[in-house]
């Protein structure tokens, strides 16, 4: 389905850092049905943008020489209107500023932080270029997740940060998530993940991809040289999956 306008705060646009473009073009052309086209180089980097059935889905960007250390990583970005302000907003809360909010010529303003928790996450103030043209179905961004180490401290990060309208999803003591929306309208999750995540692992947004069948696209994955993280398993949403693409990049398939 042609995803909805996209609100402040909520996911608009997701994109690969990876340390090899061209693999990961193969890999997710092959597992999603993606086509791509690449940016001017001069304005643009080289961005490259992936397309399924003609529609803007997620954005791949090559590493370049000085972030050979930074591993692999899918990245969410947030909408909003002021780049600037939400920088300065998530500095005031508890986050930190990795990347000054910069002008994307013609297209809009983009900045980088981690959240109070450490979690990496993007904001797009948007001028042409608004957002993801397609979501929902097999093949594109289905849902957004934070897997928080302290999951308290994220909410309220989102909350004052973004203005998030919060649910509670559940709040045992075996599960704890709150969704940005409610319902069907719910947009994006954080879950309570300090039992989850491997010690000294940080705070991590992962993006959940739709597919058409679980277990078929992880064995096509495999086949071109993913790793399983966690094996498919069925949820009350669905049979999902964890997986790492073939240079590292951790991302989840659920039909």
């Amino acid at each position: 389905m042609p995803t909805p306008a996209h609100l402040n705060g909520a996911p608009c646009w997701i994109d690969l850092m990876t340390s090899d473009a061209e693999k990961a073009k193969s890999f997710y052309g092959e597992l999603f049905g993606w086509t791509f086209v690449a940016g001017d180089q001069e304005k643009y980097g080289g961005y490259i943008t992936a397309s399924k059935n003609g529609k803007s889905v997620a954005g791949l960007m090559q590493k370049q020489e000085n972030q050979a250390g930074m591993p692999d990583i899918w990245s969410t970005y947030l909408r909003t209107d002021d780049a600037a302000a939400s920088a300065q907003a998530a500095a005031s809360h508890g986050g930190q500023v990795y990347m000054e909010p910069m002008d994307v010529p013609e297209q809009g303003h983009m900045a980088m932080f981690g959240d109070a928790t450490g979690a990496a996450v993007g904001i797009w103030q948007p001028r042409e270029m608004t957002g993801f043209e397609l979501t929902a179905e097999p093949g594109t961004a289905v849902w957004h997740e934070l897997l928080a180490k302290e999951y308290d401290k994220a909410v309220k990060f989102y909350q004052d940060v973004f203005a998030w309208d919060t649910h509670v999803l559940s709040d045992s003591p075996e599960f704890r998530y709150t969704t940005l929306g409610e319902e069907d309208n719910a947009r994006a999750g954080i879950m309570d993940a300090a039992g989850i995540l491997p010690e000294g692992a940080p705070s991590i947004w992962v993006v959940y991809f739709g597919v058409d069948d679980t277990d078929n696209a992880v064995e096509r994955a495999v086949s071109m040289g993913a790793s399983v993280v966690h094996p498919a398993e069925d949820s009350p949403h669905g049979r999902n999956a964890t997986l790492t693409d073939p240079t590292g990049a951790l991302f989840k398939i659920i039909a």
